[in-house]
């Protein structure tokens, strides 16, 4: 049939066309609601899908390409547009400013003059506290002859490893490092774990005397230690339990030059900085609610049971980070460990008498009876610092998610 129609109901044949409710189909294309699919194109509502190319709301831009309003400029008349609509958008911002009597630009003004000024402070606060750190890196690879070179400034000429050697070797590093490792991760353990139990006991319970004994623990933060330094020598030199020693065996113990008086401290809560590790975690458990421990309660747990099971867990972000103050604090102590360890070796203590130790290789193994120079002492310094921190720098690489969810959690409530 040439041009046959057929026509039943709504459904219209005609060639290799049909009509059916508003749906036309001819050949591989199909209009149905303003909709168009042909190939890979879809028309609908306004919105062109093609290959890659998305045209939405009458709008798009794809590569140098740009439709509005159903026109289509493309290379050069496309950045034209462009440049169209920004003028427009800047005068709609100049206008809606007059509009407001200047207080959209006072505000915007407001707004990037405090990211200028806190981008400063970040800068200086940075600049002082990692230019030190790089100038002692740089100076660490510096022989001796680049410290007086008024040409060499940061980037050493004669660059040479031999001053971590040195450094090394006068500090028995390697000995050293584990007994400070030993001592700092034991010590600071011990330490936490009583200003724990000491911190939930204020922080939950009350007993006589309460604040009276919490004034005492604020007097040992605000007290330095060496106020006590002659009493605390004397007692750990001439050490008597309750003068049972001396009753018994008619002498006391020198506990100096051992480890034994580090721990007895610690156990005590008269360790470094405990009083401020007692304030900071009472102070955490102060802001969990009581309705926890009340629900443990009534499910059948004692105040022991409690305290390990629920309030522990909870408090982990302030005791990680008690624990690392304690462990830094314990690795750089100079002042405990040069009174009671004499004989342990640590790397604050060998840090101070590396000078020492310098001048000493230098007038019997290399034979200057001047010594070592002053540059060459701070340089062998600086590269024994480095040495000494750079275990910390690792462990607050590893360990700063827990350390800043700790300080962002443990608020101060009095």
């Amino acid at each position: 049939m040439s041009k046959a129609a057929v026509c039943k109901e709504r459904e219209t044949f005609h060639g290799g066309r049909l009509r059916d409710g508003g749906g036309i189909f001819h050949g591989g294309k199909c209009l149905e609601g303003g909709k168009i699919f042909h190939g890979g194109r879809l028309w609908g509502g306004g919105g062109i899908f093609h290959g890659e190319k998305s045209l939405e709301g009458g709008k798009s831009l794809y590569g140098k390409s740009m439709l509005e309003g159903g026109k289509l400029f493309h290379g050069r008349r496309a950045s034209k547009e462009r440049n169209r609509l920004r003028r427009r958008k800047v005068s709609s911002c100049w206008e809606r400013n007059r509009r407001s009597g200047g207080y959209l630009l006072r505000k915007s003004i407001k707004a990037y003059g405090y990211r200028l000024v806190r981008l400063f402070l970040l800068f200086g606060m940075c600049f002082l506290i990692l230019q030190p750190i790089f100038n002692k890196i740089s100076i660490s690879f510096m022989a001796e002859k680049d410290l007086y070179n008024a040409m060499v400034i940061a980037v050493p000429e004669n660059f040479t490893a031999d001053n971590y050697r040195l450094a090394a070797r006068f500090m028995d590093f390697g000995r050293t490092l584990a007994q400070t490792l030993l001592i700092s991760l034991t010590v600071a353990l011990l330490q936490i774990a009583v200003c724990t139990l000491a911190g939930y006991g204020f922080a939950r319970f009350e007993f006589p005397l309460k604040k009276l004994w919490f004034a005492c623990v604020m007097l040992i933060i605000v007290i330095p230690p060496q106020t006590i330094s002659t009493s605390l020598h004397l007692h750990f030199r001439y050490f008597d339990l309750f003068g049972l020693l001396k009753l018994f065996t008619g002498n006391t113990w020198n506990l100096r030059g051992s480890a034994l008086p580090y721990y007895l401290m610690s156990a005590g809560c008269m360790g470094l900085k405990n009083g401020l590790y007692i304030f900071m975690i009472r102070q955490f458990f102060r802001n969990i609610p009581k309705d926890i421990e009340e629900a443990a309660y009534v499910d059948g747990c004692g105040t022991l049971r409690t305290f390990l099971s629920i309030m522990l867990p909870d408090a982990r972000p302030i005791l990680t980070s008690c624990y690392l103050f304690a462990f830094v604090w314990q690795w750089t102590d100079g002042f405990y460990s040069k009174m009671f360890l004499g004989n342990v070796k640590l790397l604050s203590i060998q840090l101070q008498q590396i000078a020492e130790r310098l001048d000493s290789y230098v007038e019997l193994t290399l034979r200057q009876a001047a010594g070592a120079s002053l540059g060459y002492t701070q340089c062998i310094i600086a590269t024994g610092t480095l040495m000494v921190i750079v275990p910390l720098l690792a462990l607050y690489l590893f360990a700063q998610k827990g350390f800043v969810e700790s300080l962002s959690a443990s608020g101060i409530k009095m």
